[in-house]
């Protein structure tokens, strides 16, 4: 192991260095030969959900500059093209159109992904970042913990939706915008839906998150045969206006360690972008592979993976 490959190691292990502005600071100075040219995107359209604030703002910016046509997805409208606005501002010759979609809203997510394949007949990159912490235990229209059709369900059918128009690209890629929170929590496989004990909006949120990362490896062999390549990564540490909003003591707490959103987005657009496509079914962080657990208490058993498997492709009305 190279003493860079150490360093980065390290970082990622003590947690509090590697998510901060710091762990990106150091790593970055690496990356500059690696970063996706100028063009990488040009003639491309990317989808990038939760795309009015935030990471997936950022996600948006960063990929319009690189020469994409964003569909920049958000549940408000109104939202979305305030957004819309705000990076037209800073880059004028870039390609943003909004559209309307509550990912966590199975029946509003098979309609838009009705509409959207007539309007768009290829999609590059699917990059799910829509997100929810909620304060109280909230259900779908559909019956279904909002974290978990947020951050699982809802993007779980989209995808399966669109993969007509992702079989279209040339190298087409699926963005899991996961969350470093899921190394405190094991999988859920026999409460998924958080009916059973005290809800903690920030558990749900790890859980749904520790459950995109333990489908990712079956999501990428599910859709091989489109050549679509998969991965879930997180963002570190960074400051955006939900983090603000759902957990504002831990934002003062880490304030100076912050990530700004750009930082946050990188990954995702790498991910995007990068040529050749990056190893298919893997979890990342700051331009690499990650483990998926650190802690023994966290694994699960190929048979609690499969069940958690089954539950959610019948919850979005799949064949799993």
């Amino acid at each position: 192991m190279t003493v860079t490959a150490a360093l980065d190691t390290v970082l990622d292990r003590t947690i509090v260095p590697g998510y901060s502005r710091l762990g990106y600071a150091v790593r970055s100075r690496t990356w500059r030969a690696g970063d996706p040219p100028a063009a990488a995107l040009a003639g491309a359209t990317v989808l990038v959900t939760g795309a009015n604030s935030g990471i997936g703002k950022a996600v948006a910016a960063a990929a319009a500059r690189l020469g994409a046509t964003v569909l920049m997805t958000v549940r408000n409208r109104q939202r979305g093209e305030s957004a819309r606005r705000e990076l037209l501002r800073d880059n004028p010759e870039a390609d943003l159109v909004v559209e309307r979609c509550d990912v966590s809203d199975l029946a509003d997510v098979r309609e838009f992904a009705a509409g959207l394949m007539g309007r768009h007949g290829r999609i590059d990159a699917l990059i799910h970042n829509a997100g929810v912490l909620p304060p109280a235990r909230a259900e779908t229209g559909q019956g279904h913990e909002l974290s978990l059709a947020t951050h699982v369900l809802g993007p779980l059918l989209l995808t399966e939706l669109l993969l007509p128009a992702l079989a279209e690209a040339p190298s087409p890629r699926v963005v899991l915008m996961s969350s470093g929170g899921m190394y405190a929590q094991p999988l859920p496989s026999g409460d998924l839906e958080y009916r059973r004990g005290a809800y903690r909006g920030a558990t749900a949120y790890a859980r749904s998150k520790r459950i995109q990362v333990a489908l990712t490896p079956i999501l990428s062999r599910r859709w091989v045969e489109h050549r679509v390549t998969v991965a879930a990564m997180h963002p570190g540490w960074v400051d955006t206006p939900g983090l603000a909003q759902s957990l504002p003591l831990f934002r003062r707490i880490t304030a100076p360690l912050l990530r700004t959103a750009r930082q946050g987005a990188d990954t995702a657009v790498w991910l995007a972008a990068t040529t050749p496509a990056p190893p298919s079914g893997h979890f990342w962080h700051d331009r690499r592979i990650r483990p998926t657990h650190y802690r023994r208490a966290t694994r699960a058993t190929q048979d609690e993976v499969d069940r958690v498997w089954g539950y959610c492709a019948r919850a979005a009305g799949l064949d799993p």
